[in-house]
């Protein structure tokens, strides 16, 4: 109970401040040399750049380079690590439809408070396939869950 108390709290504060990327989101000679670029081997490579000539951090402390330390920091991905540690009790409340811990899944994912019982009514619905077995983990409920969100023309904003 304290675990989902304090997890919840923990992401609804963490995900009012909205930010930029270190240093900013044209920080960097990678980001220079990859200019107008897409897709994961551009990315890598900028990354890659930046974190072996040290220059977004020269960029940041010197104001060059395309760089700002003014941003706020922000991460955009799904805690997994925090859907590991209630998967019992959402697996729980999955199958009665409401609980705890399907409120603090909802807010991992960023569910909007107008659109949680459309949240809670999907997954109730999709419980044998979140849940198809007892020895599912909790890396496969998760993803069945993105899965299930996708599917859903009301979920899948928050999915993207």
């Amino acid at each position: 109970m304290k675990k989902i108390v304090l997890s919840t709290i923990l992401l609804i504060s963490s995900s009012s401040a909205f930010a930029v990327a270190p240093g900013g989101p044209d920080c960097g000679w990678g980001n220079m040399l990859f200019e107008g670029q897409s897709g994961l081997p551009s990315h890598i490579l900028a990354s890659t750049v930046n974190g072996t000539s040290g220059n977004n951090t020269f960029g940041m402390t010197s104001g060059t380079n395309g760089c700002s330390p003014d941003g706020l920091l922000t991460y955009k991905g799904k805690s997994l690590i925090a859907f590991s540690s209630i998967i019992t009790e959402f697996s729980e409340d999955v199958a009665k439809g409401e609980g705890e811990a399907l409120t603090t899944v909802a807010v991992i994912f960023g569910v909007e408070k107008q659109d949680r019982a459309i949240f809670e009514e999907t997954v109730h619905q999709n419980f044998s396939t979140l849940f198809p077995n007892e020895s599912v983990s909790a890396e496969e409920v998760f993803q069945s869950l993105i899965t299930v969100m996708k599917n859903d023309s009301r979920l899948a904003k928050y999915v993207v």
